[in-house]
Order: structure tokens, then sequence, then C-alpha cells
């Protein structure tokens, strides 16, 4: 299986969301080669049935479409996966590809508004007004004030004419009075992710409502939504130490590529954001070549491909995705960042590795799991159980996306009265250990098991199989990869774990970041915080 993709919004959420998940499972392990342990079965059946059910075609314009027939109960997952994300972000413009998640369900030219015609003329004068104000803001170092407030009163009200068109959350609620549930989305790195699901006598709803939001964009409420991001950013990072952290470690660790930039983007180039620069990224990134749609559930696959054509067909083709070019310089050395907050402490400790399409990928999702899944980790058992230095650690094996060059990130939250230098020598220690000391048999068969049992439950959820299967197409070009990577974890072996841990784990590959209290006042006692 893979990583579980970032489903927050921001980096910070991925991090808060791993505070409460199990830690790693450990292992008793040995100092000499492990007796060879009979080869777990092959994915291969699994994936021939799935494939009998499995119905693809791509469109004339490039979209692509996967089909999963499903006829236990009458009802359909949609997911929309776009090849787009954070990473994306143009410069000077981060931030941007989030923005289409908070846009995604805004309505359409027929949905959310009470008179598209005399709205289209109001947004327009939405747009004149903008462009008005912020080229006299840039045409001085110091505008005059009286002249700027002049230009932000009118502003302001050309958005109140335009939102008096507005039928607030039209498209939302015709989803949910025609049975619809889960209406949601997410921006990672590597992509921007749409789903909800359907009473499948409503599949042709999906079609029409999902077919004309990217057929004729409305970029609804733009500047409302933008000063939302604003305020989520503030609440969710500059008034969070935890995400001030992960912002800070990503970087510190990263010089050039831009997964440096936080998804949710920096608090300047939110504020600039505008209407002709989404549809700019809009043009440039959402052409349906760049899209697929994974269907799952009660269907025909024939009246699919039907309604698929007369739909999503209507839509010019565009530019394929093109890859990020930036290559990150290698890392020659220990980078350090510390934090003082008056909070709970708080330790990163990040190494540079490759992308998910390296041979390694599976191994490193098997170190993830030996160190970090559950209750018999090495670093639960280690750092939580017996040392009780730590409330929870762990560790995430692609962060912040996977696409490129990523870091493997350990996490750890230091128990009451301890500090984060001596979780980070404890935590180090287990790091070490998996260099040292070839992981037993025994925990490398549990390993596998849980991969199994996590792809055994995706393939009994209609919306997780959707996700999955858009997400290995997208990344891997087919949908199949999602089984043979579990073989891959299968094949993985402690030699290759020790291997890639030394390899990777190096101090000059590696990146700390410390959230400590400040130092107690003159006379008092050293503070509870740590770090170098």
């Amino acid at each position: 299986m893979r990583s579980a993709p970032p489903s927050f919004r921001w980096l910070l959420s991925f991090v808060l969301l791993a505070l409460f998940a199990a830690c790693a499972p450990p292992v008793p392990a040995q100092e000499t080669a492990p007796a060879a342990a009979a080869p777990a079965a092959s994915t291969a059946p699994w994936m021939t049935r799935i494939e009998r059910h499995v119905t693809e075609f791509t469109l004339a314009n490039g979209m692509h479409f996967i089909v999963l027939e499903r006829h236990e109960a009458p009802v359909v997952s949609f997911v929309t996966y776009a090849n787009v994300g954070a990473v994306d972000d143009p410069k000077g413009e981060t931030g941007l590809a989030h923005m289409f998640e908070h846009m995604a369900f805004k309505g359409t030219r027929e949905i959310g508004t009470k008179n598209w015609p005399a709205e289209k003329l109001a947004l327009a004068a939405v747009d004149r007004a903008y462009a008005a104000l912020e080229a006299f803001r840039r045409s001085s170092p110091r505008p005059d004030p009286k002249r700027v407030a002049a230009l932000e009163a009118a502003f302001e009200k050309a958005q109140a004419a335009a939102e008096s068109y507005v039928i607030p959350n039209e498209y939302p609620r015709l989803i949910e009075i025609n049975g619809g549930v889960g209406l949601n989305a997410f921006t990672q790195e590597d992509a921007t992710v749409f789903f909800y699901s359907l009473p499948s006598n409503r599949t042709e709803l999906w079609f029409y409502l999902e077919s004309s939001r990217f057929l004729h964009p409305v970029f609804r409420e733009f500047y409302k939504e933008r000063d939302v991001v604003r305020e989520e950013r503030r609440m969710r990072t500059e008034s969070n130490p935890e995400g001030q952290l992960v912002e800070d470690l990503l970087a510190t660790a990263y010089q050039a590529h831009p997964y440096k930039n936080p998804p949710v983007g920096w608090a300047s180039d939110i504020e600039n954001l505008t209407i002709e620069d989404a549809r700019r990224f809009y043009a440039a990134h959402y052409a349906p070549a760049n899209l697929t749609e994974a269907i799952v559930g009660d269907v025909n696959p024939a009246q699919i491909k039907r309604w698929a054509e007369e739909y999503f067909g209507r839509i010019p083709a565009g530019p394929r995705a093109e890859r990020i070019v930036t290559v990150e310089p290698p890392q020659d050395g220990e980078r350090i960042v510390r934090l003082v907050s008056p909070s709970q402490p708080f330790l990163l400790i990040a190494y540079h590795k490759p992308s998910e399409y390296n041979p390694d990928k599976a191994v490193f999702d098997v170190i993830s799991s030996v160190l970090s899944d559950g209750r018999t980790s090495w670093l639960y058992t280690s750092l939580v159980r017996d040392q009780k230095i730590a409330l929870d650690a762990g560790g995430i094996p692609g962060f912040p996306g996977t696409k490129y060059p990523n870091l493997f990130v350990f996490y750890d939250v230091p128990a009451a009265g301890r500090t984060v230098a001596e979780n980070e020598t404890a935590m180090l220690a287990q790091i070490d250990r998996l260099k040292t000391t070839l992981v037993d048999q025994a925990t490398l068969q549990m390993v596998q098991t849980k991969a199994r049992a996590a792809l055994i439950r995706e393939l009994g959820s209609n919306a997780g199989m959707a996700q999955e299967l858009a997400f290995y197409y997208t990344n891997f070009g087919d949908w199949r990869q999602l089984f043979r990577h579990l073989d891959d974890i299968n094949r993985v072996t402690a030699a290759d774990v020790q291997r890639v841990a030394r390899k990777y784990f190096q101090p000059q590959l590696r990146t700390v970041a410390y959230l400590v209290p400040p130092p107690k006042a003159s006379g008092a006692a050293p503070a509870a915080g740590g770090g170098r």
C-alpha cells in the first residue's frame, strides 16, 4: 500500500493527525541473518478479480476514466484526481493550487446564481475595481492613503454587487438533497482531489455537475475565499507553534525545490492572489489530460462511457502537466531549526530520500512500519512504553509529497518534564539500530500482514478504492501498481532495510527541528527544553 496521502489541506494538519496515530511496530531484532520465511502470497489473484470488473477509457480530449463495477449496494463513489498540487504554484503565487479546493463547489453558470448574465457583468466590475486598487498600491512606495481608501471602497462596493446575485451553497445543497454524502476536497503538494458519493440512480447528476464546473469555471467570491484562506493560515500556522515548526523545517531542509513552500501559501502571496492569476493557473493545469475520474459502485460501464462523452467530451483539450525541473542540491551537513514557544515541546527529525519512483520505495514503507506502526513498534516500545520519555513518536515515509525527492520525517512528543534533547538521543538510537541490527523475520511478516490488511480494507470501500485507483493511475500510469506495491513489500528483506537505513539515515542528510519552551528567569532551574 502507498503511504496515506496528506488528506490535510496544510502540512501542519498532516503532522497533527500523525500525533494521534499509533506508533511503529517493533520487533525483537537479532544480530545474525534471519532464517528464510515462506514467501507471502502474491496479490495477482486479487488483481485479476478486480480487473474483470474494471473498464478504462480515455476521451478524445485526454480525460481518463476508471470504472469499477460493484453491485452489492445501489451507491456510487466518484473521485476527480487533478494532477496539480501546491508544488506547481508559480513563484510569488504560493497557495494558488489550494485556492481551487476552496473554489471547487461555488457553483457554475447555471447553479449558485440568481442571474448569470448580470452576475457576469458584476464579476467583471470586481476585476476592474481590484485591478485599479492594486495598480495604485504598487505605483509608489507610499501611495496616497485617501486614494487607497477610495479605491478600496469602490472594490468593496463592486464585491457586494456581485454577491447580491449569489445563491450560497446551492451546489453542495443539490448534492445533499439528491442523497449525496462525503462531499469534500483536499490539496496536497502533488495533487488536488475532489470526491463524494451518490445513489446509483443519480449517477448522471454527477456527470452534469462535475463537467459543468470544469467546462466553464466561475471564480465566484474569489476574494472572499482568499480572505478565508488567509485567516486559515493565521489560525493553523501563524498562531500554532507546531505549524510554524513544520513550515520552518521544510524551509530549512529545502533550498531550491518548491516542496519548501507551504501548501496554504506564504502570507504575502495569499494576500496578493488575483482572479487573473487563477485563470492562468487553471488554463495551465486543469486541462482534461490532467484529470483522472475514478467511479466505483453500482454502475453500467457502457452507460458511463456514453455520459462521459456527452458531458466531459464538451471540454476542450489543453496542455498536459509538466514536471518541476528544479532539483534540490545535495545536502552536505546537518541543519538545525529551533523554535521557542511556551507550548508542548515537539521534535522533528527529517532525512532526504528519493521519490516514489525509486526502487526502494517499498523498503521505506517497511521501515516506517517497523519503527512506527502500532504499540509493538520500536519507537513506541522504547520511547513511550519503556523509557516513558515520550507521549507519542512515529515516522512518515514521504513528506511533504512523494512525486519528487522528499523527506522521511520522524516526530516525537516529549512527556511532561522530559526534554526534546533526551528524546532526540533516544530516537536516533532506534534509527541507528536499523543500521546495526537485522530486523527479524517475525517483524517483517507482521509488516507484510498489516500491509495486506490495509489493502483489504481499501478493497472494501468504494470511496477508498476510487481514490487508490485514481492515485496509482495518475502517478504510475497503471492502477494495478496498487497491488504490485504490496508484492514489492512482501519481497523486502532484512538486508534491504539495513542497506537503505545505512544509505539515507545519515547525519549530513538530516534536518532537526526543535520546539522548546523559553528559558526560565535567571536563578531558576533550566527549562525542560533541549536541542543543540
